[in-house]
């Protein structure tokens, strides 16, 4: 099956391989020149240009787009419709927000072309591990994508899925990203406990090599903290500077729409934006506060 795909970076550029070894040919474009040349030098097609793109689609296009949320998308899309015919499909593949996806879905069908939202999760892992695909949409263009989902997902009947109509797939996935907030910053938390006990001698690396066995709190994402720790138990050369991609802010805000605590995941949140602050005025007010009623030392610089 052909598919186009749009943006091939590091996540991008793995799908198009994955694809590749299941038997589909990807038509890739980034402005990336040298993202283009890698694709094409491992036996897929990168093109110049999203018109030499849909030349070389056949058939019933349907074109997979990962470019950052926001405008970027809509751009996109702006510049690929003068390009397809009716029934072509038109595949988000980013962390876009759901409110945008479901406006798309709607103004994209009303011009006879079909548009759908998939969450992907995978990461650099995906090529080796397979992404997770939570789909938003109508029915038809994901039956008819289903070879492609296939394909990506671990397995043919595993870590994939049609979760309902345009915009669930982006929601699903935003959730996903805010529980996955919680579990960072828990494993974060605790490691920091260990770390302070400093008579105890402990060995965080050897520690996460045992939680990955057994434990109730082993995880992928475990794992990976094992395989950080092990290249740098100490984290050296490493900030304090956490960013974050929009999903877990807009979690939380679901939540007090919906009336659902979430204390984990926005407290999480927090504490992504407290990393960014460098002697924040926060912490200066609450120690001469505490100078003020308690005649506590306040230390400065």
């Amino acid at each position: 099956m052909q598919l186009g795909l749009i943006g091939l970076g590091r996540m991008g550029g793995n799908m198009a391989e994955r694809l590749r070894l299941g038997g589909h040919q990807v038509v890739g474009f980034d402005f990336n020149a040298q993202a283009v040349a890698k694709l094409t030098a491992t036996g897929s097609v990168g093109v110049s240009s999203l018109e030499d793109m849909n030349e070389k689609l056949k058939g019933r296009r349907a074109i997979w787009i990962m470019v950052p949320q926001g405008d970027p998308v809509d751009e996109t899309i702006g510049r690929l419709e003068p390009l397809l015919n009716p029934g072509d499909i038109l595949i988000d593949g980013g962390n876009s927000n759901y409110k945008e996806s479901m406006r798309r879905h709607k103004e994209v069908t009303a011009k006879g072309f079909q548009f759908i939202d998939v969450g992907t999760s995978g990461g650099v892992w995906g090529l080796k591990e397979g992404y997770s695909l939570m789909i938003g949409g109508d029915a038809d263009p994901v039956n008819h994508l289903r070879p492609i989902f296939e394909t990506l997902a671990p397995a043919p009947d595993k870590g994939w899925g049609h979760v309902g109509p345009a915009g669930a797939g982006h929601f699903v996935k935003m959730v996903h990203n805010g529980i996955e907030y919680g579990m960072m910053q828990a494993y974060a938390e605790g490691f920091t406990i260990m770390e302070k006990k400093d008579e105890l001698h402990l060995d965080l690396t050897q520690i996460a090599q045992i939680w990955r066995y057994g434990s109730v709190v082993r995880s992928w994402l475990l794992d990976l903290t094992a395989d950080a720790l092990t290249g740098n138990p100490t984290l050296d050369g490493m900030q304090a500077y956490v960013e974050d991609s929009g999903e877990g802010r807009w979690t939380v805000f679901e939540a007090f729409d919906l009336n659902v605590s979430a204390p984990v995941i926005t407290e999480s949140v927090i504490r992504r934006i407290r990393s960014r602050e460098e002697n924040n005025f926060t912490d200066r007010m609450l120690a001469i506060m505490r100078k003020e009623f308690g005649g506590h030392e306040v230390k400065k610089d």
